[in-house]
Parts: C-alpha cells; structure tokens; sequence
C-alpha cells in the first residue's frame, strides 16, 4: 500500500489528464483558439500599460501615437512571427506558399515577431517624427505580457514541450514519446513574461532608465536572449535544429545577435541621454 501510494506521488502527469483543449470557443461553423486570444490579451494588455506609462512626464510619444502604434505593432507580430518561423524553423514550407498563410495552425517564431515589430517601430517612429529608441524603451515594457500569454497558450496547445526528464514535475505530451519533459513552456512564461516584465517594472518606476534612450529596450533584449538560451537546455528545439554545426539550437544562434545589441545599447544608454522635452505628460524632465 506505501509503495503503491510513493510510485503515485513519483509518477509523472500525463498531459491528457487536464483536459486541455486548443480550442476556446467551438460554434461549429467558428472556432476560438486560445492561441489567438493569447496574441489578443497580449496585445490588448500591454497597450492598457502602455498607456499608463505614458501617463508620466517626459513620455516620448502622445495618447494618440500609442493608439495609432497598436496597428503597427500588430502588423509586425503576425507578418515577422510567420515569416521568421516559415524562414528560420520551416523552410520547406516555401515550396507550398498557401501553407504559409494558415496562421491558425500554429508556428509562429519570437525571433521574428521582435524584427516585425521593430521595423514597424522604425516606420511609425519615422512617420511621427518620433525617437524611435525612447519608444522602444516604453514598448518593451509592455512586451513580457505578450510573451507570458503566448506560453501559456503553446502550453494549453500541447506544443513546444521540453526535452525528457526525471524531475516530479515531469509532464507525457501527446505526439512527444512516452518520456515525462519538462513543462518548459511554463518556465518560459515565468522567466520571460513575469520575471521579465519585474526588472523593467523596477528600472521604469524606481530609476531614471527611461531617460537613458536605449537602456529599458537593451536589457530587454539581454533578458530575454539570456534566458531564452539558458532554456534552450531544457526546451526540445524544432526536429534537425536541435545541434547545429557551431554547437547551438536556433533558438540560441538567433538569441546572440539580441544580446549582443541589447548590451551595446545598455552601455551607451547614459551618454545619449539628453533634456526631455514631454510629449506626453505636462512637466519637462533633466
């Protein structure tokens, strides 16, 4: 009875057992998927904070610039996160264009939602005569929702499991082999949504890096490269990327360049900082 009740605690959950299903809504002829609310809520949410960060003096841009943004962040998430997936993790899908566009399916790559969303930030920032660093560095603020969404949604879809494990918390995934893996997308919503979006809190309200053009978006970068490859270990990266010829998983190889500019960008920060003259706000700040 002791052993039996022991094997029981020791043995791992097995994915079918919460009764998750991709779908949130099913109409029959309309289905919800908690992947899509997942890009919505995060969208919807970091724009709510958004605009409570450029509530405060000396903000880089006006009410009206973060709600005309929306778009453009937007734009850039979906078209750079399929094209970076489709580019980096499927090529093969090239030889078959309208599997690109079946978005609902799933397959949407970070790496290349961030460039997506930066070349809408240039363009937006261009159009409005904006500095475009000083934007950033309020955007990324409001990134780690987006993340923590969309971790939680690839963990409720049942994809992008981690690599076996023995640990308690091991979880079977369905289409994962009869291994127990690390519940990876949850560290990952953790680490890259709630961890994350603390440090950036801190340094906004508690330190003046919001005047530093570049400091908030540059640790940004060097937190979630530093973390997405430290993941890595126990993620399972996409089949045939899992070691490449130079040592790493693509997950790691893209996060470098990150890292690299985030740190270039965090250590410059302070010599670019100038008088800010509020566009948002009421009150010019030294």
């Amino acid at each position: 009875m002791i052993l039996q009740l022991a094997a029981d605690a020791t043995a791992a959950l097995n994915y079918a057992d919460l009764h998750l299903s991709p779908i949130a809504l099913d109409l029959g002829f309309f289905k919800l998927r908690w992947y899509s609310l997942a890009y919505i809520a995060g969208i919807l949410v970091g724009w709510w904070y958004l605009l409570k960060l450029i509530a405060q003096p000396g903000a880089p841009m006006a009410r009206r610039h973060a709600d005309d943004f929306v778009f453009y962040a937007t734009l850039g998430i979906i078209l750079g996160g399929r094209i970076g997936y489709v580019l980096f993790y499927k090529p093969e899908m090239l030889g078959h264009p309208l599997d690109v566009l079946k978005l609902w399916e799933g397959g949407m790559s970070l790496h290349g939602g961030f460039l997506g969303v930066i070349i809408g930030l240039w363009w937006f920032a261009r159009k409005n005569g904006l500095n475009m660093l000083r934007v950033c560095d309020y955007v990324a603020c409001a990134t780690p929702f987006g993340l923590f969404f969309g971790r939680l949604a690839n963990f409720v879809n049942g994809e992008l499991w981690g690599r076996p494990t023995t640990l308690p918390w091991g979880i079977i995934f369905p289409n994962a082999g009869p291994e127990p893996r690390h519940p990876s997308q949850l560290y990952e919503a953790g680490l890259e949504g709630i961890v994350l979006f603390t440090i950036l809190a801190v340094m906004f309200w508690k330190t003046d890096a919001r005047y530093q053009p570049g400091k908030l978006v540059g640790t940004g970068m060097v937190g979630y490269g530093l973390i997405r490859s430290l993941l890595e270990l126990v993620r399972q990266p996409d089949a045939g990327l899992e070691n490449l010829s130079w040592g790493l998983t693509m997950g790691q190889t893209l996060s470098i360049p990150m890292i690299l500019v985030g740190l270039y960008l965090v250590a410059t920060a302070k010599r670019r900082r100038v008088r800010v003259e509020p566009i948002g706000g009421s009150a010019s700040v030294a």
